[in-house]
């Protein structure tokens, strides 16, 4: 799987650990920054990693901030982009079954590093059910 990823300053320190682990489950991922934990805004980054992942079909987005809400209101902001905000390894999961989510966010300030394994073995196995769901998806475009 391709991933494109970024966060704000409260997620920077988040972000590598995920994208190495990422690469370690065998996926790509595409850093698009901040590139320190010096004060940025949220939307600038959630912005570029929707816009990526529109733009390659069948790629996905993490995205992560201090609680993660932020991320998720501009994520979905995007049509085409459904964003989940998980928190632990069954919203991740039912998001892909049932909302064919193609964007993950994440709240640093929330969560640890142990429970974003499991949230991202959750996210990255899940598939999207498609039939009764489907038709609800349409509805979002």
């Amino acid at each position: 799987m391709l991933f494109f990823i970024a966060s704000d300053h409260a997620g920077f320190t988040l972000k590598s650990p995920i994208k190495n682990l990422l690469e370690q489950m065998g996926h790509e991922v595409v850093d698009l920054g901040p590139t320190n934990t010096e004060r940025v805004d949220y939307p600038d980054f959630a912005n570029a990693v929707c816009q990526n992942v529109l733009n390659h079909q069948g790629s996905f987005g993490i995205l992560i901030c201090g609680s993660g809400i932020g991320m998720s209101i501009a994520a979905n902001r995007h049509k085409g982009i459904r964003a989940a905000l998980c928190h632990e390894p069954y919203s991740a999961t039912m998001s892909r079954a049932h909302n064919d989510a193609n964007v993950l966010c994440l709240g640093a300030r929330i969560i640890g590093m142990g429970m974003v394994e499991n949230i991202l073995k959750s996210f990255c196995e899940g598939v999207f059910e498609g039939e009764r769901h489907l038709l609800r998806i349409k509805k979002l475009q």
